[in-house]
C-alpha cells in the first residue's frame, strides 16, 4: 500500500512538473533603460514648399501604465496623436490617434489601435499580436508574422532601448513591423554623431536614417534623417525629410517625465 502511494505521488509530481514546464512561454528579455511610464513628448511639424511655409501641426505621445494586463502580461500603453493646425487644415486636415500596448519584458506589442483622418482618407483598424504563435489578426485579415513584430509606434520605443555604445558608421539596426495587413522589413542606418541646435537647446545626437517604403509620399529608400539624443533616453529631438512635394521638419518642443538625466544637452540657446 505504501509503495502504491509512493508511486502515485511520484507520478503526480512528474505530471505537475510537466505542466509547469510546458505551461510557461519562454520570452526574450529586453533591458529597457530608456523610458518609463510618465514620459511625455510634443513635437512641432513644419512644412515648406515652393508654394507655402507654415507650421503644419503637432505630434504628442505619452507613456502610461496600462489599466490592466493584456494576455496576462504587464504592458505599457503608448498614447500617440498627430493633428494639423491653422491654415494647414484647409489644405490637408489631419486627426490621427494611435494606441500601442507594449509588453514590458520583451518590448513588442500585444494590441494596437489606429484611427486615421488625413484629408479625405479615413482608416480605423486594430491589430492583435500573437507573438509566440507568429501571427497578427486585424479587422480584415490574419497574417503570418515573425516573433516580436512591431507596430510603427512600438518600433520607435523598441529601438530606443538598443544600446548605442558599439554603433559604427554604416551599421544597420533591423526591425520588422506590421501595417495595413502587411509585414515590412526595415532598418535604421547609423550615420554617426552630430550636434543639433533646436529652440530647446543644443544636443549631442546620434544621426539615423529609417528605411521607408518608396511610393507616392517618399521617393527614396532612406528619405528621412532623425537625430536622437546620445544618452540613455534616446529621445528623437529633430527630424527632416524631403517628400514628393516640399520638405518636412519635426522638432521637439516639450518633454517631461524622463527616466534618465538629459546628459546629451550641452547648452541652452538664447
Amino acid at each position: 500500500m505504501k509503495r502504491t502511494q509512493l508511486l502515485f505521488s511520484i507520478h503526480v509530481f512528474l505530471f505537475l512538473l510537466f505542466l509547469s514546464a510546458h505551461g510557461q512561454e519562454a520570452y526574450r528579455q529586453i533591458d529597457n533603460n530608456a523610458f518609463d511610464a510618465g514620459e511625455r513628448f510634443k513635437w512641432r511639424i513644419f512644412y515648406d514648399s515652393w508654394l507655402v511655409d507654415m507650421v503644419a501641426g503637432y505630434g504628442e505621445v505619452e507613456v502610461k501604465n496600462s489599466q490592466g494586463p493584456i494576455n496576462n502580461r504587464e504592458v505599457y500603453h503608448i498614447d500617440a496623436k498627430g493633428y494639423s493646425v491653422g491654415l494647414f487644415n484647409i489644405f490637408f486636415k489631419v486627426r490621427d490617434k494611435f494606441d500601442s500596448y507594449i509588453d514590458k519584458e520583451f518590448m513588442a506589442p500585444h494590441y494596437f489601435i489606429r484611427q486615421t483622418r488625413e484629408g479625405g482618407y479615413k482608416k480605423n483598424d486594430e491589430y492583435r499580436f500573437y507573438q509566440t504563435e507568429n501571427y497578427v489578426i486585424s479587422r480584415t485579415d490574419t497574417v503570418d508574422a515573425s516573433a516580436y513584430i512591431q507596430d510603427f509606434i512600438s518600433a520607435l520605443y523598441y529601438t530606443r532601448t538598443i544600446e548605442s555604445d558599439t554603433f559604427k558608421v554604416g551599421d544597420r539596426i533591423p526591425f520588422t513591423f506590421f501595417l495595413d495587413d502587411s509585414v515590412y522589413v526595415s532598418s535604421l542606418l547609423y550615420e554617426g554623431k552630430e550636434i543639433i541646435d533646436i529652440e530647446l537647446g543644443a544636443f549631442s545626437c546620434l544621426r539615423l536614417k529609417p528605411g521607408m517604403a518608396t511610393g507616392e509620399v517618399f521617393s527614396k529608400k532612406f528619405p528621412m534623417t532623425i537625430w536622437v539624443t546620445d544618452d540613455k533616453n534616446h529621445i528623437p529631438v529633430y527630424a527632416e525629410s524631403a517628400v514628393v512635394v516640399g520638405n518636412i521638419q519635426v522638432e521637439l518642443v516639450e518633454y517631461s517625465g524622463l527616466k534618465n538625466p538629459l546628459n546629451s544637452k550641452i547648452e541652452q540657446l538664447e
